[in-house]
């Protein structure tokens, strides 16, 4: 018998040292790489990086060489002024044309400028936008690592209920065949038994699922297995004034709805610049050649550098500029109006998160005492049971109300855990 136990012993040893431990800052530092939610946030985030560029805002020339030829057949026929007449059945013609061309827009009412300060506006957006992503992917992988701990103590409430009903069976047994216990009292305590193992199957195949949350998450395999910490850690104290003082300053919601005010601010500007006039500066070096097998001209070829601009002075332009000014101011009205709502809607969440997180400390303290009470209550019974002083109704009972009560603490364990990450969440501070 003893080394059978030793051999249990050693595969139980060596199963769980298969098993990968995982710890919550290890996924959630395998999420930051992995998870494709956060790549394709960075991806935006780098998109938006690239499009800011004076190139991009106008600014810089552009330089191209442009290059062209054709080549001909024609019958000519001319009549000129003083009377000669020309006809060539059969003339062949060929041009070629190359040339090397800048271009630059040098004024165009300032808005190259302010397009520049758009862009370098949209990037820390971008930038805004992946650090909410990051911070909604780390609450959703603190809640799925904690749901998996949740359910493995759950799990291990089950495996203390089995073994009490195997004593229970025992102890029931020992008595029906004393002929002081029912045998409805055994047959209720088999039943027990076979429910509870029924109960253990059920709970292993959630924390599967739980497992394979996670894991979804996290990018990789589904059936990746590991191994998971044994308790949550609850050791977190919210200072109320601090987490509103730094709301305004932290939290991305609200410095989105900031940022989409400056940027409307600049398109505008933008929009405005339509009123002013624009210079252009051209400059190119360029070459042409042109050939005919008969006629007037047989070879014509020019070279040599040019310069050249354009000035445009806009006059009208059927409603068009202040159609566009008319509009952005109404955005920029509604992105202000949209950053009062997102203040108080943020604000109403962190009283609520903190309301919650109180209330929830308020419940688990409670129920730790409950559940003492009813673990206290669950030994008694048994004792009781094996002094053939009790029904099977009572043991029965003591370990549904012991089982309720543990549930009840692992949930308000894991919710009071949830209101401290969203409380992190709503000011950044993972």
């Amino acid at each position: 018998m003893r080394i059978k136990s030793i051999i249990l012993f050693l595969l139980v040893f060596f199963s769980l040292q298969a098993q990968k431990s995982l710890s919550l800052d290890e996924a959630l530092n395998i999420a930051l790489k992995n998870n494709y939610d956060i790549r394709v946030a960075r991806n935006n985030s780098d998109i938006d990086k690239i499009n800011n560029t004076p190139g991009n805002a106008g600014m810089l020339p552009t330089i191209q060489i442009t290059g062209s030829g054709n080549l001909s057949q024609n019958n000519v026929y001319q009549k000129l002024s003083s009377g000669v007449e020309n006809n060539f059945p059969s003339q062949s013609s060929s041009a070629l044309n190359a040339g090397t061309e800048l271009n630059w827009t040098l004024f165009d009412g300032g808005k190259m400028f302010v397009t520049k300060s758009k862009l370098s506006e949209i990037e820390s957006l971008g930038a805004i936008q992946f650090k909410d992503k990051v911070l909604q992917t780390q609450f959703d992988i603190i809640a799925a690592y904690y749901d998996v701990v949740r359910q493995k103590q759950q799990l291990n409430s089950i495996n203390v209920i089995i073994n009490y009903n195997r004593e229970r069976v025992k102890l029931t047994q020992i008595g029906f065949d004393a002929g002081y216990y029912l045998k409805s009292d055994l047959l209720q305590a088999k039943i027990d038994l076979n429910v509870s193992l029924e109960n253990a199957v059920n709970q292993q195949f959630a924390i599967n699922v739980a497992k394979k949350n996670l894991n979804v998450l996290l990018a990789q395999n589904f059936d990746t297995d590991f191994v998971v910490a044994d308790s949550i850690p609850l050791d977190y104290t919210p200072d109320k004034e601090k987490l509103m003082s730094q709301l305004n300053s932290s939290n991305t919601g609200i410095l989105m709805s900031q940022k989409q005010i400056d940027i409307a601010a600049l398109v505008l500007k933008e929009n405005k610049t339509g009123y002013l006039p624009k210079v252009n500066f051209r400059a190119g070096y360029y070459y042409s050649q042109s050939s005919n097998s008969v006629g007037t001209t047989l070879e014509n070829r020019t070279f040599g550098p040019e310069v050249g601009g354009s000035v445009s002075i806009p006059l009208f332009s059927a409603g068009e500029n202040k159609r566009k000014v008319s509009g952005a101011k109404l955005d920029l009205e509604s992105e202000e109006y949209n950053l009062s709502n997102v203040k108080l809607q943020t604000k109403t969440e962190l009283e609520n998160a903190l309301t919650d997180f109180e209330n929830q400390q308020q419940l688990l303290k409670i129920e730790k005492e409950n559940y003492e009470l009813t673990k206290e209550n669950l030994e008694i019974s048994m004792q009781r049971l094996s002094h053939g002083q009790t029904t099977a109704l009572e043991v029965h009972q003591a370990q549904e109300f012991y089982v309720q009560s543990f549930t009840r603490l692992i949930n308000f364990e894991y919710n009071l855990k949830m209101s401290e990450s969203k409380l992190k969440q709503l000011i950044a501070s993972f």
